[in-house]
């Protein structure tokens, strides 16, 4: 799904779902809370273990426990964010060339012909940072799953 949405903004005049913080959240939160509250029901000795690792000195317990807390809090916020910045950047890059390519053709055909390739290898390689994306979005909540389970 995350992959085939990527795609979707490379195609002239589309709207891309996952350059939108709040799609993006609303599929990591409940994906993230799913692996945590299985771990949780399922092994909730080794879920807390999490929270402090062996041998922490008794004066850093209470800061480390907090800091880890924080830490398992901010994994879904990681992986929407990570998401749409990702794929933002990219299209937002693929229609600033563009612009400049169309700005160009009118001052100078060579320097115009250089940005038009530049704009397809970059397009390249949005196709591939498109389906990597949904690759990192898939191998993190399944981490998050190995974790917890």
């Amino acid at each position: 799904f995350i992959g085939s949405t990527n795609l979707l903004g490379l195609l002239p005049h589309s709207f891309t779902p996952t350059t939108q913080l709040s799609m993006n959240l609303g599929m990591a939160i409940p994906l993230w809370a799913g692996t945590v509250i299985t771990g949780f029901r399922y092994k909730t000795k080794a879920s807390l273990a999490h929270f402090l690792p062996q041998g922490t000195p008794l004066p850093l317990i209470p800061m480390l426990v907090v800091i880890e807390t924080i830490s398992l809090f901010i994994q879904p916020m990681a992986l929407a964010v990570r998401l749409t910045a990702n794929i933002t950047a990219g299209h937002l890059l693929i229609h600033l060339i563009g612009g400049a390519t169309l700005a160009l053709i009118n001052i100078s055909a060579t320097t115009a012909f250089i940005t038009f390739i530049i704009l397809i290898l970059l397009t390249i390689l949005e196709f591939a940072v498109a389906l990597i994306q949904a690759y990192v979005f898939t191998l993190l909540v399944s981490l998050y799953l190995h974790d917890n389970t």
